[in-house]
């Protein structure tokens, strides 16, 4: 079971609900919340780039006593910078130009594209154990994260996640604030998401919830036609699709993403 952030500020829970938060704090990203002993938690916190996109700037991984901080090409491990791979009481960290991936004993293996999308992949040890803005892993959609206490829009959840720093400098997103209706880009969403390279992808995963993001990302993008606003939901589908077995053909091309 996976959780992932990608893009324009979407996040998948692990029970599978599709949301977009724009909070640039530092935020819950998943952490074991059980009383007594958390075995690990996840922190992240994005921020925009010099093209007014979402990336994330760093992550922030406790596992048992461990601190590791991962920055673009930059792993540090309890305040030493270290060369990868490296590995160290049941943790083992990779890193390459693209991707840097962490392996924990505990049930926990974590992948982030050093830009704008992680993927956090847990044993099902962890089921109704996690808190964050990848929700409580209980396998039932939108219950507990988006219901309980009286209908929270996904702005409200993910502002309660945020970790408390006293001196940090970043404002929560409006909650009032209405996400555009972007329905004029349905067909061109759908007509990229269902290309002949994505065959095996079909009926391994929810379609329709990848074209409401591939949409907010055309809307959010105001025709601007550069790669992070086609590219990015695709490219977390093709992995998506991986991930659950499939094969995604090559759909990139000289002149697409």
């Amino acid at each position: 079971y996976v959780c992932s952030t990608w893009g324009n500020n979407h996040f998948k829970t692990f029970d599978g609900d599709i949301y977009q938060f724009p909070g640039i704090c530092e935020y819950n990203f998943v952490s074991d919340c059980r009383e007594a002993y958390k075995e690990f938690s996840v922190h992240i916190q994005r921020a925009l780039n010099s093209n007014n996109h979402p990336e994330i700037q760093y992550i922030l991984l406790k596992i048992k006593d461990i601190m590791v901080y991962l920055k673009p090409k930059l792993v540090v491990v309890d305040g030493r910078i270290v060369k990868t791979p490296y590995y160290s009481s049941g943790v083992l960290i990779e890193s390459n130009d693209i991707y840097t991936k962490i392996y924990a004993k505990l049930g926990m293996v974590l992948m982030w594209n050093q830009q704008d999308a992680l993927m956090v992949e847990l044993d099902n040890k962890f089921n109704n154990h996690t808190c964050g803005l990848c929700g409580d892993y209980n396998g039932i959609p939108i219950y507990n994260e988006f219901i309980n206490g009286g209908g929270y829009n996904s702005i409200t959840y993910g502002n309660l996640q945020k970790i408390s720093k006293p001196n940090a400098k970043c404002e929560d997103p409006d909650e009032t604030q209405a996400l555009p209706s972007c329905n004029g880009h349905y067909e061109e969403c759908h007509r990229l998401l269902t290309s002949p390279a994505f065959a095996d992808c079909r009926l391994r995963l929810n379609l329709e919830m990848y074209i409401q993001a591939c949409m907010q990302d055309k809307c959010a993008c105001n025709g601007n036609e550069d790669s992070f606003c086609l590219c990015s939901t695709i490219s977390e589908y093709s992995r998506q699709c991986s991930h659950a077995g499939g094969r995604p053909g090559e759909w990139r091309t000289q002149n697409f993403c």
